[in-house]
């Protein structure tokens, strides 16, 4: 099946923020669009807002008078579910609750055509489910819009168990044609993005809670050294820290609380004293009027090396040796099998983090991943409480010189950029193996949908197949929760690249 035709009419139940958004992309693509809300007045005050904002897009010159014009007319509030009859795709948008989902779908069979396509717009719902539901599953889907839904480029185009194949190409050919990203993907708890990105939260606040670091080190640190558009803590601020965890907990519950999705204490505490974001006024932050923004840890100046000693290539952080030679720094190196390091003047060592804790060496100070050594502002050095004064001055010295503010945290294995792409890569690769999308689809869903970036796929390319997995095999060896044992599909991945012993 090819996308719907323009003459073909698009109903919207439900008329929030994301139903508004989806009438809005379906009637500016061309499509007529009735909008429906079980509580009275609402699809007509839906419809006058979404009239609102044509406005405002005629004001920035991105639709034409004519063109608002014509959508107007083409956009109806209806009274009654009947009013629907002759659509030929219908999205629901309404409360978060299978009973409410299933109730609506049922009562809407009895009024479209059989090859009406059904869609719902849930973000932490089983498709499969929902449609379970229904007398002709084969013809629903989930096409899952992100907020707000006008500006944001993708759509995950979610196959439950019995979705046919054909009216699934039609959902994802149709939000094509209205100027979207779609990603095709099987119905799995959080779909792409909501599963893959959950490590991006759980270890910023692992984190936090170990106290490793303060939410504002720690976003600084994600956004000047891992290149991610915000922190962890600003950006669930923003979300609504009840909605993030909301998701968190869905998928958590619907992976038969696997330990790798477990909630995050503080951020339940911060849920249940009100605190969830900017909407309320304070979260992590205070966001009310005149309160100061923290400011993340930044080290004191101190006087770089003189000289460091390269024993390896540094691997992922092999460009770092020409930053030093650019600063003044000389570089002597010293050809290691098993060496990836820098031996500083005092005789500590300065080591790319590997997800080992400083606590078990006599002398290592260990610095953390960055998207692009040369382009990132700050990097995170850490070290424990034994590592001599000498040795975290000189680390600390050495990439002031490469022109970075440093953070020094705690003792914390993986730090904060390295163990958070190391298991955004371990669930990508495992989702791509159970079938949940392709690479492709993952990496375009995490770019798009969440701004990352880079893709987890295209992370792994970069730093190399095998990196998260002995990243993550390191942490596991400390705590063997289960929360940091690298899948079997991580395991298979880097093996495939013949990195593995020739005998058993």
């Amino acid at each position: 099946m090819t996308a719907l035709d323009l003459s073909s009419p698009v109903a919207v139940v439900g008329t929030g923020t994301m139903g508004q958004g989806i009438a809005q992309v379906a009637l500016v693509a061309g499509h007529p669009v009735r909008l429906y809300d079980a509580v009275d007045g609402r699809a007509r005050q839906a419809a006058d807002a979404i009239g609102a904002r044509l406005d405002r897009l005629v004001e920035k010159e991105r639709l034409t008078a004519a063109e608002r014009d014509a959508a107007r007319a083409r956009l109806r509030p209806v009274g009654e579910l009947a009013a629907l009859a002759d659509c030929a795709l219908v999205v629901e948008a309404v409360l978060e609750r299978l009973d409410v989902k299933q109730e609506l779908l049922r009562a809407l069979e009895d009024v479209v055509s059989d090859d009406c396509l059904l869609a719902t717009n849930t973000s932490s719902l089983s498709v499969t489910a929902i449609g379970g539901a229904l007398r002709v599953p084969g013809r629903f889907v989930g096409l899952h819009f992100f907020n707000p839904a006008p500006l944001l480029p993708l759509v995950e185009v979610v196959s439950g168990f019995a979705t046919d194949v054909s009216y699934a190409t039609r959902a994802y050919e149709t939000a094509r044609a209205w100027g979207k990203t779609p990603v095709a993907c099987a119905d799995t708890p959080g779909f792409i993005v909501n599963r893959v990105a959950r490590p991006f939260y759980a270890e910023a606040f692992a984190v936090y809670e170990s106290q490793g670091a303060d939410p504002a080190t720690v976003d600084a640190v994600l956004r000047e050294s891992g290149g991610f558009r915000m922190g962890a803590f600003e950006l669930t601020d923003l979300i609504g820290q009840d909605v993030n965890e909301s998701v968190t907990h869905s998928v958590w519950r619907s992976f038969f609380q696997d330990v790798r999705f477990t909630p995050s204490l503080a951020q339940r505490r911060l849920v249940e004293s009100g605190r969830l974001g900017r909407k309320t006024g304070h979260g992590w932050y205070d966001h009310r009027e005149g309160a100061e923004r923290p400011e993340p840890h930044t080290a004191e100046p101190a006087e770089p090396p003189a000289y460091v000693v390269a024993e390896g290539d540094l691997g992922p952080a092999s460009e770092l040796l020409a930053l030093i030679r650019e600063a003044g720094v000389e570089v002597r190196e010293k050809d290691e099998d098993d060496g990836t390091r820098l031996v500083l003047p005092g005789g500590g060592q300065l080591v790319l983090a590997d997800g080992q804790a400083s606590v078990e060496f006599s002398d290592v100070v260990y610095f953390d991943l960055a998207l692009d050594y040369r382009a990132a502002t700050r990097i995170a050095l850490s070290h424990c409480q034994d590592t001599s004064a000498r040795t975290v001055a000189e680390a600390t010295g050495l990439f002031q010189a490469l022109g970075k503010k440093v953070s020094v945290i705690g003792d914390v294995p993986g730090m904060i950029v390295a163990r958070t792409v190391a298991r955004i890569i371990d669930l990508a690769v495992e989702a791509v193996a159970k079938g949940v999308a392709t690479e492709e689809d993952v990496d375009t869903a995490m770019r798009l949908g969440v701004n990352y970036p880079l893709g987890p796929f295209e992370w792994s390319r970069r730093l190399g197949r095998g990196w998260a997995g002995a990243l993550l095999d390191e942490m596991h060896e400390i705590d063997q929760s289960g929360r940091y044992a690298p899948s079997l599909a991580l395991y298979q991945y880097a093996c495939a690249t013949g990195e593995r012993e020739d005998t058993p």
